[in-house]
């Protein structure tokens, strides 16, 4: 097939839509697809050339002179590549994608990674829809997108060209290390965890909470901490291109968010044997087997979240046990079986 995918950048921040779609994109091309990311720029355009895909270079920006533009060299990336499939991943080349469809014979795909914004029920102008929860897929039923459309793709990203195999080095942590690895906004709960850590902090004064990534709610959750008398065991650590070797190196990953569809993050901490605490929205019980990879707690209760926090440290055999249940059932985490299973949605509209 010739597949067209449709993002805003490719920047390597961290972004799990970005991350998810280039997956996808390097494996087509691997397997003999026809493969091309229309997008502005980013780093991971080195690792599609690697992998073969073309990038057409389209800026986004929604200005209406902008938007004007991005449509006139649409048309002429599609005239030029003649796509079987175009896969939207984000709400501008959605409309991009179906308002300049006229007069091609693609077929249309989208992926909703975010069903909590409500633009996102514009996704549904395509002939198929993906979840990548099955949270996702009800949310967009009740917002009225056909079920005949919708299909569920759950995220993976276990053997992710991103991420090519090797020995992470682990990192001299203090002990116990408690990790997150989230974008720092409010939805990811952040605020949450920090007061969860200072109710544990005076129990367990050799602990440590280390957050990593980035995100315009940082300075907020900087100044949260410094209010605090363990401030000075509170490491905001930013974005790592390799937090694989945090997760390696920790006892105990924790994500507090509010809201969140189906984080690619979890894949990987289950993957590195870490002892999960997380919290019962969206996808993530999906996927923790239900509970059974991980622990998962109320959404925006410090409280609750600090009890676990404090089982786990006071219980050694605990602590191992939940360890060696995050890395069980982890084949389908696997980014081979998103591929397939896109595929077969592009089977269903192209025949």
């Amino acid at each position: 097939m010739k597949i067209i995918h449709i993002l805003n950048d490719i920047q390597e921040i961290g972004n799990g839509i970005i991350n998810v779609a280039v997956d996808i994109a390097c494996l087509q091309a691997k397997n003999g697809h026809d493969v091309a990311v229309v997008s502005d720029d980013g780093e991971y355009e080195i690792l599609l050339n690697k992998y073969g895909v073309k990038h057409y270079h389209l800026n986004q920006k929604r200005t209406p002179q902008n938007i004007m533009k991005a449509g006139v060299i649409y048309r002429q990336i599609i005239k030029d590549f003649q796509p079987d499939i175009v896969h939207a991943h984000m709400m501008t080349g959605m409309l991009l994608a179906s308002g300049l469809r006229f007069g091609n014979n693609y077929g249309l795909v989208s992926t909703v990674h975010n069903e909590f914004k409500h633009e996102s029920i514009l996704m549904g102008l395509a002939d198929r829809v993906i979840a990548v929860s099955k949270v996702v897929a009800q949310s967009m039923k009740k917002r009225g997108i056909s079920e005949d459309k919708l299909r569920v793709i759950c995220n993976g990203t276990l053997g992710s060209p991103r991420n090519p195999i090797h020995e992470y080095q682990n990192l001299q942590l203090h002990h116990p290390a408690i990790l997150t690895v989230a974008g720092m906004y409010q939805r990811k709960g952040i605020t949450v965890l920090i007061n969860a850590f200072e109710q544990i902090a005076d129990l367990f004064p050799q602990s440590h909470l280390y957050l990593v990534g980035n995100g315009p709610d940082k300075e907020m959750f900087e100044t949260q901490a410094k209010q605090l008398s363990c401030i000075d065991r509170i490491h905001f650590e930013g974005y790592q291109p390799e937090p694989q070797r945090y997760l390696n190196s920790c006892d105990i990953f924790v994500l507090a968010s509010f809201r969140d569809p189906c984080p690619l993050v979890l894949s990987e901490a289950r993957e590195a044997g870490c002892a999960i605490i997380a919290t019962e929205v969206d996808g993530i019980p999906e996927a923790l087997d239900y509970g059974e990879a991980g622990l998962l707690v109320p959404p925006q209760n410090s409280q609750a979240l600090a009890n676990k926090m404090i089982n786990l440290v006071n219980d050694a055999n605990a602590l191992h046990e939940w360890k060696n249940r995050a890395g069980q059932n982890l084949e389908r985490l696997n980014v081979n079986r998103v591929y397939q299973e896109t595929l077969a949605v592009y089977q269903e509209i192209k025949g």
